[in-house]
């Protein structure tokens, strides 16, 4: 009893400095996570006049999420709904900018629509024997170029439904699961015919068009093991007499493969022009009659996303992230000089850009501002709302302060990492804490909106989320910070980077040392898991999908980065790494109270590692455990029934063992009303 009652103190004491502005307001809860609109898909349209978006809203009845699609001008006003219930995806303004183009499902294959601009009814394009994958208009709009896997032939059909549907593993086109050979296709839209363009026994990637639309450019690869993604290349095809090039040849995968206007070069995205490294993706220019390249970005440090040239084909425009936030870059294609074109504190994505590439349509968010979209010009950065999805979130939610830290680390590393704290927290107040590990491991914390950190700190928690060694978005000395060539493979380094982070918080008087707890998915899971094995300073850990033993790994999970970087070598010929780098070898030592959370279906990090972990804390009986094995799931969670119990179940946990508290969870409405419903059955 005395515990509970100090803990409950302790929560009112970090949510009792409320300032009159926030009183009337209430703490986030999960429900309130999972009802928040959401916004993506944005497009502008080839003028700049009008904006093409979507808007994802919870269906808690049908346990999933409905979308609706919507046209607005550019500047702000006119909202419609623009295509009915039937939906669809991969949207993309035709070059004229007549057409709006995106694929729905029709007989259980991917088809390409057509809807005017101006609006009206969509009409069905292709009749394609199988799926599409990719597509892309050809600069005049006469053509659509796309990608499809080869059908089955009507023998090859009939024995498949029959029941001959064994995998052989690694061969032809298979992976791990069925595969198809995938090529080219071109559609005429005035003939409204289509015909092939490849006819190879590879895996068509990433494409475009040249300009005048007699070259093609596209990455391929022929075989479709796992993690061999080293063997992608770029060829070259000539459309005017079938004759392919290769362009490349070398040891690492490239992609956004990007004609400029001109035709005389393209750009591309690798980490290097030899070998696979774990390094921030870099921009390269290659011109295709000499198969002469060069490193455009190297005067870059950061992330890069998505890249578009300008018309005149003298720079390349690029969303950038450095550190916490992400802004509009332009990069001069002669010199290699860049320059930032926007200056936000928080995360700017460019969606799309006119056609002259004077105006775009950007999402932004920071850490207490959910995503909406926004319209600016490129050279003179002055944004319109387009979007206000969650309004009730700043008029109704008490939302954490925030502020980025940094302390220095192992190896002379210096960390950066998000403060959250709770609502009307007190300086000088020492608060429980819940430690953030993010996936990847090349993952980053970013200065964005996360409903998590403001549930906790509703819960009087703060959340210190670490952007460790081997983070992206910093530079490529990070990056490479959790490499064995850089000495410190994963679990070594980055685990000081987290304990050191803990240490700066509790010294600061920020975090109470006895109340602690960890949480992270994926390789969040993964050191997570690890971090428990050498510390017992945690008094609760909630880890999901993550690997805890590399050798029973190393064939049924993605294994090329840590063969490559992070412990180096196979199983066999480096069992004593392996063994070393496994939270699973030293599990003996676990004394933190655990749950852990893994979807049935997840081929990411495979669901029988979470069951091998379970078991051997249950069997070895030191600390309390706990496992959510969840159906149907597969690395991250799709439906909202199963989101909100991982959420729920996590905080219970937490609750009880780092605050001694048996805290009831929150109601859904629609959960109250139906047990009503059912008492008066």
């Amino acid at each position: 009893m005395k515990k509970s009652i100090v803990t409950c103190f302790l929560i009112l004491c970090a949510v009792t400095f409320i300032t009159a502005e926030e009183k009337g307001k209430r703490p986030m809860t999960a429900d309130d996570a999972l009802n928040m609109v959401r916004v993506s898909q944005a497009l502008i349209s080839p003028d700049g006049k009008l904006v093409f978006f979507s808007k994802s809203e919870l269906d808690w009845d049908k346990n999933k999420r409905k979308t609706k699609y919507y046209m607005i001008s550019s500047e702000g006003v006119k909202s419609f709904q623009y295509i009915g219930e039937a939906g669809g995806n991969s949207f993309q303004f035709s070059p004229d900018g007549k057409y709006l183009s995106f694929k729905r499902t029709v007989e259980k294959k991917s088809q390409i629509f057509l809807m005017p601009t101006t609006g009206g009814e969509a009409v069905q394009l292709t009749e394609h024997k199988n799926s599409i994958g990719s597509y892309k208009w050809s600069q005049d709009s006469s053509k659509i170029f796309f990608t499809a896997g080869e059908p089955r032939s009507k023998k090859e059909e009939k024995e498949y439904k029959a029941g001959y549907d064994v995998i052989f593993v690694d061969e032809g086109p298979n992976g791990q699961t069925e595969g198809r050979w995938r090529n080219l296709w071109m559609f005429d839209i005035s003939t409204q015919k289509e015909s092939k363009i490849t006819d190879e026994n590879f895996l068509l990637g990433n494409f475009d068009i040249s300009p005048d639309g007699k070259q093609i450019i596209f990455t391929t690869q022929y075989s479709n093991r796992r993690n061999e993604a080293y063997k992608i290349e770029i060829y070259i095809l000539n459309l005017q007499d079938n004759k392919k090039i290769r362009l490349t040849n070398n040891s690492v995968p490239e992609g956004s493969l990007t004609w400029a206007p001109d035709g005389k070069s393209f750009a591309y995205t690798s980490v290097d022009d030899k070998k696979w490294l774990n390094r921030n993706t870099k921009i390269y220019i290659m011109n295709p009659d000499t198969k002469e390249y060069r490193l455009l970005s190297g005067k870059y440090e950061g992330s890069i996303l998505g890249i578009t040239w300008t018309p005149g084909s003298s720079s390349i425009l690029f969303t950038g992230q450095q550190g916490t936030n992400s802004n509009l870059f332009k990069i001069d294609v002669s010199s290699g000089n860049y320059q930032k074109l926007t200056n936000v504190t928080g995360i700017l994505r460019s969606n799309s850009f006119s056609k002259n590439k004077k105006k775009m349509v950007y999402s932004f968010t920071d850490f207490d501002s959910p995503a909406d979209l926004y319209v600016s010009s490129v050279d003179d950065f002055k944004p319109i709302r387009l979007t206000n999805a969650n309004p009730w979130i700043e008029k109704e939610i008490l939302l954490a302060n925030m502020k980025i830290i940094k302390w220095k680390s192992k190896n002379g590393f210096e960390i950066e990492g998000l403060l959250h704290l709770p609502p009307g927290y007190k300086e000088g107040s020492s608060v429980p804490l819940i430690l953030n590990i993010h996936g990847g491991p090349a993952g980053c914390f970013t200065n964005s909106f996360r409903a998590t950190y403001h549930v906790y700190a509703g819960l009087g928690y703060a959340s210190l989320s670490p952007n460790v060694r081997g983070s992206s978005g910093y530079t490529d000395k990070l990056r490479e910070g959790n490499t064995v060539q850089a000495g410190d493979g994963i679990g070594l380094g980055d685990y000081w980077d987290l304990m050191n982070g803990v240490d700066y918080v509790i010294k600061k008087g920020y975090v109470d040392g006895d109340r602690m707890g960890l949480r992270g998915w994926s390789y969040g899971g993964i050191l997570g898991g690890w971090t428990i094995t050498q510390t017992d300073r945690f008094k609760a850990a909630s880890i999901g999908a993550g690997v805890y033993d590399w050798s029973s790994e190393y064939g049924p999970g993605f294994n090329h980065d840590v063969h490559l970087w992070h412990i180096g070598g196979t199983p066999w010929d480096n069992p004593k790494a392996y063994r070393n780098q496994s939270a699973y070898t030293h599990v003996k030592n676990v004394t933190t109270p655990t749950i852990l959370i893994h979807g049935m279906n997840d081929t990411t990090d495979t669901e029988p590692q979470s069951m091998m972990f379970f078991t051997a804390l249950k069997d070895i009986g030191k600390a309390p455990v706990r496992y959510l094995r969840v159906p149907r799931e597969p690395h991250g969670f799709r439906e909202p029934r199963h989101q909100r119990k991982r959420d729920i179940e996590e905080i219970k946990w937490v609750q009880k063992y780092i605050m001694g508290i048996d805290w009831k969870p929150w109601e859904r409405k629609e959960e109250k009303k139906e047990e009503t419903e059912e008492e008066t059955k």
